[in-house]
């Protein structure tokens, strides 16, 4: 039978690996109470003592730092993607919610883009980009900027 400060120690690598593929703060907590239920293993402490401590560190822990975390706002992760919103496009392809077509170079990049509004917007009229939605570019005709050419 493998001893108890060896199952826990296994638990603790098996946290701390899974923490570090997620990067995300998941499972922090859970190696700390392994490691409590480890050391109370080796100091020959019931199973049921280590198993309070286990839990008595993870809600310990969790409890201490999650208002850190919530503050770290670690859920959404920006990418160079975002850095096209609020900038101009051309749309190469008329944009047609209806048809589910339509895209619009920006920055050198072709995107798949749909309209806010709903109306269509025809080939060469710049755009605004609002937002991103998955892969969609989510645009609104730059009128603007249409009226300075005129």
């Amino acid at each position: 039978m493998i001893p108890m400060p060896v199952i826990w120690l296994i638990a603790l690598v098996v946290f701390v690996v899974l923490e570090a593929a997620t990067l995300g703060l998941t499972s922090i907590w859970f190696a700390f109470g392994s490691l409590l239920a480890m050391i109370g293993a080796l100091c020959d402490l019931s199973w049921g003592w280590q198993l309070f401590l286990f839990i008595l560190g993870t809600a310990l822990l969790l409890l201490l730092t999650r208002p850190l975390v919530a503050k770290m706002k670690l859920g959404r992760v920006k990418t160079n993607a975002d850095r096209v919103v609020g900038q101009e496009g051309i749309v190469t392809q008329r944009i047609d919610n209806l048809h589910a077509q339509g895209q619009v170079s920006v920055a050198g990049q072709i995107w798949t883009a749909r309209s806010q509004t709903e109306e269509p917007i025809e080939t060469g009229k710049t755009v605004k980009i609002l937002q991103i939605s998955g892969v969609k570019l989510i645009v609104c005709e730059n009128k603007v900027h249409e009226e300075e050419k005129v």
